[in-house]
């Protein structure tokens, strides 16, 4: 029988986080990018980048949480979600800075074979957990609007579209988000 857990990520996951967001969007989102984008993603890249967040967090409000799926003879990283006060990036075109008290999701990802057991879930709730020891009141997430799953799986833990829009811009390819809100004040 498997157990999971999250906790939060250390520098020696950067390299699990940056492969399992690598196979995660060539699979996940195969068909919302151009194929020549997803296949010139660099791991060691995003690895350096991953190593970066979480050894030099912006603020001690920026967390790298790891899902981990443990058997009785492995632990195996699942997935990871990062987040932290809401910036420039959790904006839409020409909108004014939201308040201090916004958390934003910057990355929420289950490798797809692992998916369906409760590792999202477990993610979003110690996302949650943070935010309110953080003092948040609110969190915010962009959701492709292609990505049904995403959708999906935020909205049944309550989060809902704000009406915010944006187009991300990939190689002239224009890929729209709606973002997605959620209270966390526990009213």
């Amino acid at each position: 029988m498997a157990l999971g857990f999250v906790r939060p990520a250390r520098p020696e996951d950067a390299p699990e986080i940056a492969r399992i967001q690598l196979s995660t969007w060539r699979t996940a989102y195969r068909r919302m990018f151009p194929a020549h984008v997803l296949a010139n993603l660099d791991e060691a890249f995003l690895a350096r980048g991953w190593t970066e967040a979480i050894t030099a967090p912006p603020s001690p409000r920026h967390r790298v949480l790891i899902a981990v799926e443990q058997s009785e003879t492995s632990k195996t990283v699942v997935g990871f979600a990062a987040s932290g006060p809401a910036d420039e990036h959790a904006l839409a075109p020409t909108e004014k800075p939201l308040p201090d008290d916004v958390a934003a999701v910057t990355d929420l990802l289950i490798e797809p074979r692992w998916g369906r057991r409760g590792h999202g879930s477990r993610l979003l709730a110690a996302m949650v957990d943070h935010w309110r020891s953080d003092q948040f009141r609110s969190a915010v997430a962009w959701a492709y609007e292609a990505d049904e799953v995403m959708r999906k799986f935020l909205g049944s833990t309550g989060w809902e579209p704000d009406g915010a829009a944006r187009a991300l811009d990939v190689d002239d390819m224009l890929v729209p988000q709606v973002r997605l809100h959620v209270a966390i004040d526990g009213e």
